[in-house]
């Protein structure tokens, strides 16, 4: 897969997640969300919906097959086969979306043989845009336009990530919605080693783009995510210098595998 075939392929990426985000705006300045139960409990709006459709729209004129959160999830002994996917969550931190808190998220991922080499994630309410590629590097654009789509203008428009940032203290991410005991436990001994900590809060994926952009130095996850949750967000980080690790700190995270649940992982910058 060439340089100019990735280029392509991040380039649609980003059109389908746009594409996807005004879908969910259409639905979260209106009244009703339309919310059910899946059956793991977890809210499942119209939104979702939607935005599956939006960039399932986009991505199948490519021959590469689709693991959305919202379609339909092919037996691992179909998937083994699979060389490449597009690992899709179209709409991230859906608690997020129905509290009306803003920080949700559209999630595309690329992954080759088991390795996330590209992603996308756009906040729709804010119009930001974080895109990489491992060929490429990783960036933030702040404003993104319909004029400002196209993949070199975007660039051009683009901060490259990490961005400098003061280092005085050590930012730990945690979650809004899981924070649990491993996680204060985790925090605890950093104090106890010394480290000055700062807990720094973000719903979705975005605590994925708080260590891709500097903002933050670490996130524990002693929590349940799904590959959707973090393929995008992983390749943004790997394409910013930092790493997605297994807690042993010895591999880091593959995609597409027989059981679509993540181990607890480690973000460190």
């Amino acid at each position: 897969m060439n340089k100019e075939y990735r280029k392509e392929l991040l380039s649609a990426a980003i059109d389908a997640c746009i594409k996807a985000g005004k879908e969910i705006l259409e639905v979260y300045q209106s009244d009703d969300f339309n919310v059910q139960l899946k059956s793991d409990d977890s809210p499942l709006t119209i939104a979702d919906q939607r935005a599956h459709v939006a960039i399932v729209s986009v991505l199948e004129q490519f021959d590469i097959p689709i693991l959305s959160e919202e379609g339909t999830h092919l037996p691992y002994e179909e998937r083994k086969e699979w060389k490449e996917c597009w690992i899709v969550d179209p709409l991230d931190g859906t608690k997020e979306f129905i509290k009306r808190n803003d920080e949700f998220t559209v999630n595309v991922a690329l992954v080759i043989e088991g390795k996330a080499v590209a992603g996308v994630i756009y906040v729709p309410v804010f119009k930001q845009l974080y895109f990489a590629d491992e060929l490429l590097g990783s960036f933030r654009c702040d404003n993104v336009t319909d004029e400002t789509n196209k993949l070199d203008d975007l660039i051009g428009n683009s901060r490259q990530l990490p961005i400098e940032q003061d280092r005085s203290v050590l930012r730990v991410v945690g979650s809004r919605s899981h924070m649990n005991d491993e996680t204060r436990l985790f925090i605890d001994s950093l104090k106890d080693n010394g480290d000055e900590v700062e807990i720094v809060s973000k719903g979705s994926s975005l605590k994925l783009c708080l260590i891709a952009e500097g903002s933050a130095d670490v996130y524990p996850r002693y929590a349940p995510t799904m590959e959707w949750d973090i393929a995008a967000g992983h390749a943004i980080v790997s394409a910013s210098g930092a790493k997605v690790m297994h807690l042993n700190l010895k591999e880091e995270l593959t995609y597409n595998k027989a059981d679509l649940l993540n181990p607890w992982f480690m973000c460190k910058r």
